[in-house]
């Protein structure tokens, strides 16, 4: 008797879950909506100058992201810290080494010098001097070479 008791409870708890269920509104579902390739999202860092405008979130106390910010000198910086270290090359198409950086003919890149970084770029490499330019200013460097 007990058995059917029991077993008589669970059909009733069964029965009124499912007419509970069957009460509820019926959520619609969400409508897709097309996918438009047009617009383009990119994200956009921007170097913070000092520490009002950002900081590092993994090394929040690092000065490291205000030390490396590339000044924009008018005279292009000290280029009297240029060293013209090599030239490779075939006449047609020769390359220069000034501080540490590869330069072909057009090429443009950052040069870290004591000072800081200096932009440059090369306009001519002749078989013993180059000629850059950095910030309207041009320069000539000449190869000494020897080791």
């Amino acid at each position: 008797m007990n058995r059917h008791v029991n077993f008589c409870k669970s059909v009733v708890v069964a029965w009124l879950s499912a007419a509970f269920v069957a009460v509820l509104p019926v959520a619609a579902a969400p409508v897709a909506q097309p996918v438009t390739t047009d617009v383009v999202t990119r994200s956009v860092f921007v170097l913070p100058a000092n520490r009002n405008e950002g900081r590092d979130p993994f090394f929040p106390t690092s000065t490291r992201p205000y030390e490396n910010i590339i000044s924009k000198t008018p005279a292009g910086g000290d280029l009297t810290a240029l060293v013209l270290k090599g030239i490779s090359g075939p006449p047609d198409h020769r390359l220069a080494i000034i501080n540490n950086h590869t330069f072909g003919v057009g090429d443009e890149g950052d040069i870290i010098t004591p000072h800081g970084r200096i932009h440059l770029r090369c306009i001519e490499i002749k078989a013993n001097l180059v000629v850059v330019e950095s910030g309207g200013q041009r320069h000539e460097l000449s190869y000494k070479g020897g080791p």
